[in-house]
């Protein structure tokens, strides 16, 4: 009894702003939300539905900075820098699940899963009561693929999860965990429902919701399921109707894919909303950026605040890029301090290291030696100079990118490579063309293996995609470097939280690694 009511407990916290999410207080007025937290919104009133919406865009833009982190940290593309010890741990699949992190991370995750089967139960009710069920049907869908694409992370991090469809969450405590497999399945199938809904047109099209979701940005989340799932024929199919579209394309510069140039652009499927209006002061909306930024560097823009300097692109990445002849994506991942310099140095086969590599961006910031790193993400850096006039916290105004159009190709490369067929495109055409905004030459009879290390060097510190690919296609050696030992059935999915040991008992019996 003592357990139910420390998980009753925290329902009430995780529900009390379920029925309307607050997150874009410009859009809910406070009278709005102290009527829909009281239940007693009145669902005659069809124009309020846009409000659902636009909350539930809201909390999928409210990504905690601490999440990402962990779903990215492991593998051998980055390293965790920072001062979170249990965090480096984890990158050396060294497991504490009292790590608050671990904690923090499968809350916000699943409390977003909560709060948008709220707004599409809202939704529904809106639609009974005489709203445009097409626009109802519309929207839903939308939600329907936030809810996947992070039910995607939970499954990925932890393995044997929840699939929780409703808002009672006392029902968890009698529901057993579902396997990978079946999360897996489940999102498949989910976006096969929401697709015939969403609108045919790219992200940065839709008129209605700016930059809002798609079919495209279903098929692409449909497409990461069946990877996991190794059902290539899937994969294909998903990624052969983005590509058969003609509507996306690669940003032709890398380094500024990922900069305010590159904000909601052609190559966008998904990427997190932020902005500060282009004024010089008032209300923003931000990812805390910080996590990443450079803690001692000099800008080009005098005043530009820093950051933690917690993400760090790992010593082997580099190499890797340097023996490839990589110079556009090198320039566009990794910002160089004099020590990390002096590190690749040290090795005779980099020294000296290739001219283009130097502690300066292509911007004039300048990158100073830190005890916490030797590199920095450059894909989590922001210019100084395209900061807006005025805006001095590191980052503000840049979207947080998601998914590329890049990945739907190397996808599709991916599965046809492992047995998948298509008439859209060719293993070879789909490298190539990512190949080709890097500087790099065709090649011809792509294997598996060139497949791999063309994500490794275009996803790197991204999402995690590089560990999934590695254990996906059981090459987990490569994570064994620097002093780092990958034990198969034991460290691929990190241990539940020990707070969710205590709340929901029947997660002491599974062992999820199995």
């Amino acid at each position: 009894m003592k357990i139910r009511n420390q998980f009753l407990k925290t329902l009430v916290v995780w529900a009390m702003p379920m029925l309307f999410m607050v997150s874009c207080g410009d859009i809910l007025d406070e009278s709005l939300e102290n009527e829909a937290l009281e239940g007693q919104v009145d669902y005659t009133i069809s124009e309020d539905m846009e409000l659902v919406i636009y909350g539930a865009y809201g909390e999928l833009n409210f990504l905690q900075w601490e999440t990402f982190p962990v779903i990215a940290v492991r593998g051998d593309d980055v390293n965790a820098a920072g001062d979170q010890f249990p965090l480096i741990e984890t990158d050396e699949f060294r497991y504490d699940r009292s790590f608050w992190m671990y904690n923090s991370a499968w809350q916000n995750l699943y409390t977003d899963v909560v709060l948008w089967n709220s707004s599409i139960e809202a939704i529904g009710k809106y639609k009974e009561a005489g709203a445009n069920a097409s626009r109802a049907d519309q929207y839903i869908a939308e939600i329907k693929v936030m809810r996947a694409f992070e039910m995607l992370q939970i499954a990925r991090l932890w393995g044997k999860v929840f699939i929780v469809e409703g808002t009672d969450l006392t029902a968890l405590l009698d529901q057993d965990v579902s396997t990978f497999e079946e999360v897996m399945q489940y999102i498949s199938d989910d976006m096969d429902d929401a697709i015939p809904n969403l609108p045919n047109v790219r992200p940065n099209q839709r008129t209605d919701i700016e930059n809002g979701i798609t079919r495209y940005t279903a098929l692409a989340v449909k497409a990461m399921a069946n990877l996991e799932l190794k059902n290539w024929q899937g994969v294909a199919d998903a990624t052969g109707e983005i590509i058969g579209s003609g509507l996306f394309e690669l940003y032709p510069d890398f380094y500024q894919a990922f900069n305010i140039p590159g904000k909601n652009s052609n190559e966008s499927l998904l990427e997190l909303q932020y902005s500060d209006f282009g004024l010089s002061s008032g209300t923003s909306t931000r990812y805390l950026w910080n996590f990443f930024g450079p803690s001692d560097y000099t800008p080009a823009v005098e005043g530009i605040g820093g950051g933690w300097g917690f993400w760090e692109p790992s010593v082997k990445y580099i190499k890797f890029m340097i023996d490839r002849g990589e110079q556009e994506r090198l320039v566009g991942s990794v910002n160089f301090t004099p020590e990390g310099i002096a590190e690749l140095e040290s090795d005779a086969a980099y020294n000296p290291v290739p001219a283009f590599i130097t502690n300066v961006s292509p911007d004039g910031d300048v990158f100073n030696n830190h005890p916490r790193y030797n590199f920095q993400s450059t894909k989590h850096y922001l210019p100084s100079t395209q900061m807006t006039p005025g805006r001095t916290t590191f980052g503000e105004n840049n979207n947080f990118r998601v998914i590329r159009y890049s990945e739907v190709l190397l996808m599709h490369a991916e599965a046809l490579v492992s047995g998948a067929s298509s008439s859209v495109m060719s293993a070879d055409e789909a490298v190539n063309e990512v190949r080709s905004r890097a500087g790099l030459p065709a090649i011809s009879g792509v294997t598996l293996d060139e497949v791999l290390d063309e994500k490794y060097a275009e996803f790197a510190m991204e999402w995690g995609i590089r560990f999934y690919d590695l254990v996906r296609h059981n090459r987990t050696s490569e994570l064994d470097y620097a002093g780092r030992t990958y034990n198969e059935g034991e460290d691929r999915f990190i241990p539940y939280p020990l707070l969710q040991l205590d709340l929901l008992p029947q997660l002491k019996e599974t062992n999820n690694n199995e």
